[in-house]
């Protein structure tokens, strides 16, 4: 068995919590807030949000700091496996919609991800090391 690899899918956009590149569930929903997907896109990512909420539990933390974690910004990117192939195919759904509209998608793709906060079968949620680019 190799090295397991991490996955990230970000936009240019620097997200204010996390002060790293938007991920794309944010960026597409920024998208639909705005009005500016077409009613297609908009069914397409409520089938998708709809499936991750059914197969994808919702971290229990994104900080490593101890309680009370409402002083700590919530700095912890999420990650998925490079094993959670089905995962990966709905989050390639999400990107589709933002090319469509011209915003860039770049994929990262890592061995480390930081100090882990949180793990399941599928993801992981990690706050980044300092020398990381993500």
């Amino acid at each position: 068995m190799g090295i397991a690899m991490y996955l990230r899918f970000v936009v240019a956009q620097i997200d204010e919590d996390s002060e790293r590149a938007l991920g794309v569930f944010h960026a597409v929903r920024y998208l639909r807030d705005a009005g500016e997907l077409h009613p297609f896109e908009e069914e397409q990512h409520d089938m998708v949000r709809w499936w991750f909420n059914e197969n994808l539990e919702r971290p229990t933390r994104f900080t490593a700091a101890k309680a009370p974690f409402y002083r700590k910004r919530n700095r912890a990117l999420s990650w998925f496996k490079d094993t959670a192939a089905e995962h990966l195919a709905y989050m390639r759904e999400l990107v589709a919609i933002l090319e469509n509209h011209g915003i860039h998608v770049r994929t990262l793709k890592v061995k480390r991800v930081g100090y882990v906060v949180y793990e399941d079968e599928y993801q992981l949620v990690a706050e980044p090391f300092a020398d990381m680019n993500c």
